[in-house]
């Protein structure tokens, strides 16, 4: 296997990985939260947004894209310009669709919530209302705009592969 197919390989199931961990807060954790108590969902969520700063995911989320403009290098170098423009378009869509959103939106409500502390019970119900609609709806767009860019990215390692 070439470097390139590697590398495509690489980059195809870190975008599959991060589009399935979005896509599970999407069609899950969102609404099991929504199911307790807004002052437990609150509290859960504060807890979910301090463990998922750790090394793995910190990896994966990051390094996605650069491993997918790597790709698209090796691609070009192998000429294969439009296996190339593929890797790196899956990229600029996972950068721009997936790591801007959540710097500008979900983290910053992220933040905001853990900045609340306990939050009285009479108090929980319009705040994780507000936090949970708003919050959900750029995840539905992150995660949508994650499974493009892994077509993208697979549609390139499926092309990086071919004579």
């Amino acid at each position: 296997m070439t470097a390139g197919r590697i590398a495509a390989l690489a980059a195809m199931l870190m975008t599959a990985l991060m589009a399935g961990f979005f896509l599970a807060f999407s069609i899950c954790v969102m609404w099991g939260l929504d199911d307790v108590a807004p002052a437990a969902a609150i509290e859960a969520m504060q807890g979910i947004n301090r463990a998922v700063r750790n090394p793995v995911f910190f990896v994966l989320f990051f390094l996605t894209p650069f491993v997918g403009a790597i790709a698209a290098l090796l691609a070009l170098r192998a000429r294969k310009a439009g296996t190339a423009l593929l890797l790196l378009l899956g990229a600029v869509v996972y950068a721009g669709g997936v790591i801007v959103p959540t710097a500008v939106v979900n983290v910053p409500m992220n933040e905001a919530l853990a900045a609340l502390g306990a939050v009285p019970a009479a108090d929980a119900p319009a705040i994780w209302r507000d936090y949970s609609d708003r919050w959900t709806a750029w995840n539905h767009l992150r995660t949508a705009l994650n499974i493009l860019a892994l077509l993208l990215v697979a549609m390139g390692w499926r092309g990086i592969g071919r004579g």
